[in-house]
């Protein structure tokens, strides 16, 4: 059974005529024959009284309201799928890690919403995991996270790099690690340390950065709030490592402290491979935030536009008042 059989049925059903019905449809009267014969033939009963008008079958008087029902259904349908090419989106949904909605998003927000006033904006503060599986399981239209290869991976899906920025050492004031300027990472485990909850991307990085030491750091707390860092860190000996943009705020705070960390210089053979030949690289602990969607999402207006204002971000500087949109 296909629409187009139906929407003849319907049209030989209101007008009583085959001709009239072939003209309302814009086809010829045999087409109009082949679909109704067609379908009769597909359920096994006439619908129509072959006589001078037209008449309905007792088969097609139970069938009319059921095909006006699934010709409207389809009618809704397309309509809804036209408005959504023509960027007549009811909503759009973003899913943020908290520094960048904090500190990134607001001029965003604040031009798409004045250039696309009717699509209603949800955003979302999750963990960069979290938000991620929430973006593959269709919960929201894209996500701007720390980039995770494992589940960004998939053909459907499109990452866009923003930037780069490194991570930084959160203390109280009068720490005795105030004294470095660029703090040794062997100093790091020394310390009791508080770390982002699982589902968040910097729990996984700074994890996977101190394995690579082969060393564990002494995690006493796990908090999913940058102010919560602030304040359990202020008054203790505890430490917290943070992307640059998460601690605007702490910088100036006066009970607060910020280092850089050291990198780590390690020892790797030249490219000609000669032996005794070595060279050092440096390695420095930073995060890389992605803009990730998919293929298909991206050909919707309104979703395809968050991502170009997105992109236009200025990356060269982490400091959000420098972040300049095009008009």
């Amino acid at each position: 059974m296909r629409i187009e059989q139906l929407q003849a049925f319907l049209a030989v059903a209101e007008t009583g005529n085959f001709g009239q019905a072939a003209r309302k449809c814009g086809v010829t009267q045999s087409t109009i024959s082949r679909q109704i014969q067609s379908l009769e033939a597909d359920l096994g009963l006439p619908l129509f009284h072959r006589t001078a008008q037209a008449k309905l079958t007792l088969g097609g008087e139970n069938l009319l309201p059921r095909a006006r029902k699934i010709c409207q259904e389809w009618r809704n349908a397309t309509q809804e799928l036209s408005d959504l090419i023509a960027g007549k989106q009811p909503e759009l949904c973003v899913a943020a890690i908290p520094s960048v909605f904090s500190h990134y998003l607001p001029p965003v927000l604040q031009k798409f919403c004045r250039d696309y006033p009717d699509v209603q904006l949800r955003i979302t503060s999750l963990g960069s995991d979290r938000a991620l599986k929430v973006l593959r399981d269709g919960l929201v239209d894209i996500a701007i996270v720390m980039n995770n290869r494992f589940l960004t991976s998939s053909p459907e899906m499109v990452v866009d790099v923003l930037y780069n920025e490194p991570i930084e050492l959160l203390m109280a004031a009068n720490h005795p690690l105030t004294q470095y300027d660029r703090i040794p990472w062997t100093e790091l485990v020394k310390y009791p340390q508080v770390m982002f909850k699982d589902g968040y991307g910097m729990q996984r990085l700074v994890q996977e950065w101190f394995a690579r030491q082969g060393v564990n750091p002494q995690i006493v707390m796990e908090l999913n709030a940058l102010e919560a860092f602030r304040g359990v860190v202020r008054h203790s000996d505890l430490i917290a490592l943070l992307p640059q943009s998460a601690l605007m705020e702490a910088k100036i705070d006066p009970t607060l402290a910020i280092r850089a960390i050291a990198n780590l210089t390690t020892a790797l053979p030249s490219v000609n491979h000669r032996v005794g030949n070595i060279s050092t690289s440096d390695i420095s602990l930073t995060r890389q935030v992605v803009l990730v969607t998919t293929q298909d999402r991206l050909q919707i207006p309104p979703i395809k536009y968050f991502c170009q204002l997105v992109r236009q971000l200025d990356k060269s500087n982490i400091n959000p008042s420098s972040l300049v949109l095009s008009a």
